[in-house]
């Protein structure tokens, strides 16, 4: 890299580190952007911003019913005083609202969140959950229903009486030491009522923040959804998105966060619907979503669905317990990552998990397993990059002695030294090509792993989060409002080991220094992941750096030099038969000088 060319890139980051910071909205403005979304949020509402001081007291009290609505459908169901009914057992805390009959509120036992507060997936007025029924000439959402509650040990009841032995009913079980509700919904005796085929089930909530970081949060949150006889999806996980699902039967949906899931599994299956996801700007909320199913109705007298709430973490082994796919939710990379996550490195995983070591161990005796099973590679690829340091001095005379002016000629000539000398210039690269579907999908299983939430070493306090080391207090551009030290000591063993492979590659020019501007720009991108992932990454280095540094010892420059030059002298015929692909590489070079002269 010239003197210009260093100019240039440097002069770029400042420029771009200055936009960052003159052109960021002032408080000023960010206090206008945040009282204009509060604006809106009330229009949306119904509720003018005259209106906002008394919004709390009109929510409590009942609103004024027209006497024709009584008289109505479910007229006997549209006004009451509302009260919880509470399910539990060792895992959940489900609380129901007798307004609606729906799940409120659900609190996932033994798990806390990042400020140490019980772990609550969702609450409030924001969660709405109802079926929307035509019943006669109108259209009636049971979320706005006031229910008869019952409960039976730990089985609630709640019913909406439309008449004489006319209702729609919610049964609620809670079976000890599980995870699943078993939700029963009855239609009795409203088959000359309920116009149409279908019953519409609407289910939205905003799922509040556990973790200390918001932006990892957004980034593996989503509404996943499987078709009856179809693979696990899900819509975006970075922006606002609506997706009609219209392709088959749908088994279930997931309200699904980083670590925990709001699920509904439906046994007969719902015949079409519509997934949105919206991006909150309120601070402490990550996702809002949306679902709207379609039930088949039959006009029986008796009208039974039968489905399952899945409330929990996100823990492989625990989805995939409850059957259905549910642990494809499990972000394990793209194909074939999640492959080599699913069937290699999550096994190993859980073996080791089984000694109860510490995770930090865990991942070091991981990263050592890893790094034997690849060492025949770094071996080949040490090794070639070796013959190609030893064949550096006679590449430099042929590349001197025909001309920096004609580098297709370069080329040709190079390519007859690699055949002479027995050397495939490619025996570096192939065997770190070979390395890279492992490497990456550790980027992919550590975020996802949610054995290390909560789980500290030496002074990481959560291996599933950032450490913060220093705190700024502001956001700085490609940094962010922390250093993480975990990610720092990662960066300078990554640019160590650049240091050590050029020396062993012989790399110059700007190869050689664009092996150091990547280590910096990993030091921006993964300065907010989790210390887990740096924590594997630095180990890895460390053994990698251990590893070539043995193999130094074993290889000796001078021998390979002797091999070089006993290749070279082999008469022709005992070579290796060209490869197809030389072949065609060569008449290229040959056409290519033929057509400049």
């Amino acid at each position: 890299m010239d003197r210009n060319t260093f100019t240039g890139l440097f002069l770029i980051m400042i420029i771009l580190a200055g936009s960052f910071y003159f052109l960021r909205p002032n408080e000023a403005e960010m206090k206008k952007a945040k009282e204009t979304e509060r604006l809106d949020s009330l229009k949306k509402a119904g509720v003018t911003p005259a209106q906002k001081d008394t919004t709390k007291t009109a929510a409590i009290a009942n609103p004024a019913v027209d006497s024709l609505a009584l008289k109505g459908p479910f007229g006997s169901a549209i006004t009451g005083t509302e009260a919880n009914t509470v399910l539990e057992n060792e895992n959940l805390l489900i609380t129901l609202s007798n307004k609606g009959g729906k799940i409120t509120s659900v609190e996932v036992k033994g798990q806390k969140t990042f400020t140490g507060k019980p772990l609550i997936l969702f609450a409030g007025s924001e969660n709405k959950f109802g079926l929307s029924l035509n019943a006669a000439g109108k259209v009636i959402n049971t979320n706005d229903l006031y229910f008869t509650s019952t409960k039976t040990g730990n089985t609630v009841t709640m019913r909406a009486n439309y008449g004489a032995n006319a209702y729609v009913e919610y049964v609620y079980d809670l079976k000890a030491l599980s995870n699943k509700v078993a939700f029963n919904v009855n239609v009795v005796g409203l088959q000359q009522v309920i116009a149409g085929n279908t019953i519409g089930l609407n289910w939205s909530t905003i799922l509040l923040q556990q973790e200390k970081s918001i932006e990892s949060e957004h980034r593996y949150s989503a509404p996943y959804y499987k078709y009856l006889d179809g693979d696990v999806n899900h819509l975006s996980v970075s922006k606002d998105e609506k997706e009609e699902l219209s392709k088959g039967k749908i088994q279930w949906f997931s309200f699904k966060q980083h670590f925990f899931s709001a699920s509904l599994i439906s046994k007969q299956a719902f015949e079409k619907g519509s997934l949105e996801v919206k991006i909150p700007t309120a601070p402490g909320q990550v996702k809002f979503y949306d679902a709207n199913m379609q039930l088949p109705y039959v006009h029986t007298a008796n009208q039974v669905y039968e489905m399952e709430f899945y409330f929990g973490t996100n823990k492989f082994s625990t989805l995939k317990a409850q059957g259905y796919d549910l642990e494809q939710q499990v972000d394990m990379g793209y194909w074939p990552l999640k492959y080599i996550n699913r069937f290699i490195v999550l096994p190993v995983f859980n073996f080791l998990n089984s000694f109860n070591w510490n995770y930090g161990l865990i991942i070091l005796v991981l990263t050592i397993l890893l790094k034997l099973a690849l060492s025949p590679l770094t071996y080949k690829s040490y090794l070639s990059m070796a013959k190609m340091r030893v064949l550096k001095p006679e590449m430099d005379e042929i590349k001197a002695k025909v001309g920096e002016d004609n580098p297709t000629l370069v080329q040709q000539e190079y390519l007859k030294l690699y055949k002479k000398a027995g050397v495939n210039p490619l025996g570096g690269c192939l065997p770190m090509v070979l390395q890279l579907p492992l490497v990456m999908a550790f980027f992919f299983f550590f975020p996802n792993l949610f054995e290390l939430r909560g789980e500290s070493f030496l002074w990481m306090k959560d291996l599933s989060t950032y450490d913060e080391f220093i705190k700024f207090g502001v956001k700085i551009p490609f940094i962010g409002d922390h250093l993480s030290l975990m990610c720092v000591l990662m960066t300078i063993s990554t640019l160590i080991m650049t240091y050590f492979n050029n020396q062993v590659s012989g790399a110059t020019g700007q190869m050689k220094y664009i092996g150091y501007i990547m280590p910096v720009i990993f030091l921006g991108v993964l300065n907010s992941y989790p210390a887990g992932l740096n924590y594997y990454y630095f180990l890895a280095n460390l053994m990698t750096f251990g590893q070539q540094f043995l193999i130094r010892r074993m290889v000796d420059d001078e021998k390979i030099h002797a091999l070089i030059q006993q290749n070279k002298a082999r008469p022709a015929d005992e070579k290796k038969k060209k490869s197809k692909f030389q072949q065609r590489l060569d008449d290229y070079m040959r056409q290519q000088q033929q057509a400049k002269k």
